[in-house]
């Protein structure tokens, strides 16, 4: 089967890319990172005018997809996921402002609640209002997390089964993955095209084509599961299996390649390499959903 975007699609793809190589992503990251929201909101505030936080409730998975590999390949802060893929289709309705979830145990701590104007914490068969507690340490110094405890039962407690909602957030999730891997290899090749050793780019040496080029692959054989998990025909936690296990690869790759300096919280490299290892366990770890698949193969 091809999977393959229309005009429309394309067009919005064509849109947010703009937006976003023309915005200063990095400095808003790193602004979040240190506590200083405001280049964030600011740039929330921009993509929710193009109907980001829209997509969830009024377009179909396939939008849903196309924004989240973009924020993941611009390192947007904020608690997209949350608030755009799964409070939406969990509470029946878009989100106004930005708000922000935990579901213990799989997502046991809220994204960004310091920020957000709604808290809530989530279970199989609720969504209540939450209290927000003290802040967690992520390696991925964009992502803030906060202990929560349910306070007040909203009601109705769930219009609509939470399963497609996790899903949902699943898959954002994996096109997270797949954008950051993407922007890394990118990076990374460019770097190696520069980067001179015994008078030769390096990523001229055999060894160096070989390493990039698996990465390659792996991330051209995880696009098409997130678009099939899109349309409906492969489950969520597989694309997110396939897009966790490519932009690994991706950044232990990229890391390797930069050598020294990679290391280095300087770099601008920094932040999706730690993006990567912090959404690699977001929303249900690797066997989390290896198990789920399983189940789904056998019932």
């Amino acid at each position: 089967m091809r999977f393959e975007l229309d005009d429309d699609q394309r067009d919005f793809a064509g849109a947010l890319e703009s937006l976003l190589a023309n915005a200063d992503t990095v400095g808003a990251a790193r602004a979040w990172a240190d506590g200083d929201h405001a280049p964030g909101l600011k740039l929330w505030a921009r993509l929710a005018e193009l109907g980001v936080t829209q997509l969830a409730a009024e377009a179909s998975a396939v939008e849903v997809v196309i924004a989240f590999e973009a924020l993941g390949r611009h390192a947007v802060p904020g608690p997209w996921v949350e608030s755009a893929a799964y409070l939406p289709v969990a509470l029946g309705h878009e989100v106004a402002g930005i708000a922000t979830v935990a579901l213990p145990p799989v997502v046991p701590y809220a994204l960004d609640a310091d920020v957000a104007d709604r808290v809530y914490v989530g279970s199989d068969d609720s969504i209540d209002e939450a209290e927000v507690g003290e802040m967690v340490g992520s390696v991925d110094r964009t992502r803030r997390l906060f202990h929560v405890t349910g306070v007040s039962r909203l009601a109705p407690l769930a219009p609509r089964p939470p399963v497609p909602a996790f899903d949902l957030a699943v898959l954002a999730t994996a096109a997270e993955l797949l954008g950051a891997g993407e922007r890394i290899l990118h990076d990374t090749v460019a770097y190696a095209g520069q980067r001179t050793q015994f008078g030769r780019p390096i990523g001229s040496y055999q060894a160096i084509k070989h390493a990039l080029a698996d990465v390659r692959i792996a991330l051209d054989f995880a696009r098409p599961l997130v678009l099939g998990a899109a349309l409906g025909e492969v489950p969520a936690s597989a694309a997110k299996v396939a897009c966790a296990d490519a932009a690994y690869l991706s950044s232990r790759t990229g890391l390797q390649v930069h050598g020294a300096v990679g290391y280095t919280q300087e770099l601008d490299l920094s932040l999706w390499l730690t993006k990567v290892r912090a959404l690699v366990t977001a929303w249900g770890t690797p066997a989390f959903h290896r198990a789920r698949v399983l189940e789904g193969l056998v019932g």
